[in-house]
Formats: C-alpha cells, sequence, structure tokens
C-alpha cells in the first residue's frame, strides 16, 4: 500500500501495470523472442546515441555507442548461425 495526500493509505489495485516495452509489444501484435529484443534495442540505443550526440554528451554517447555495436555484433553472429 501507498501512501496518498493528507498520509492515508491507498489500497493497490492489485492490477500488474504492464511497462512500456510490454505494451509496445502488444501494439505491434509482436510476442517477440531473443532475435527481435536485439533488434529493438540495437534500434533504440542508436537513436540514444545520436540525442546524447547532439547534447554533447561525450561519456553517454560512448558508452551507448559500446551497447549498440555490441547488439549489432549480437545480431550479425545470430544471422551467421540461422544461415548455418
Amino acid at each position: 500500500m501507498s501512501k496518498a495526500a493528507g498520509g492515508r493509505k491507498r489500497k493497490a489495485s492489485g492490477k500488474r501495470r504492464k511497462s512500456p516495452t510490454d505494451e509496445r509489444s502488444d501494439q505491434r501484435g509482436e510476442e517477440g523472442g531473443p532475435d527481435e529484443a536485439v533488434a529493438f534495442i540495437a534500434e533504440t540505443v542508436a537513436e540514444l546515441v545520436k540525442l546524447a550526440e547532439r547534447h554533447r554528451l561525450e561519456v553517454l554517447s560512448h558508452l551507448l555507442g559500446m551497447a549498440q555495436l555490441e547488439a549489432e555484433e549480437r545480431l550479425r553472429t545470430r544471422s551467421k548461425h540461422k544461415l548455418s
């Protein structure tokens, strides 16, 4: 239970709230697996890299760039395994 304004306690609804990722998957009608997750991460991180660079956030830009490289490498290795 969480406290509402004035110190009164408010009961939890008991419903599980969906995360933003769950909501996006529902909107696209996707179940999603590891390949879809990695593709989504690579795409999203690429946008974040651009945002960090635009605002001259060098360390964030660098770290996000590393995450992007990792996701893209994972995509490449997964697609190579599927071709074999």
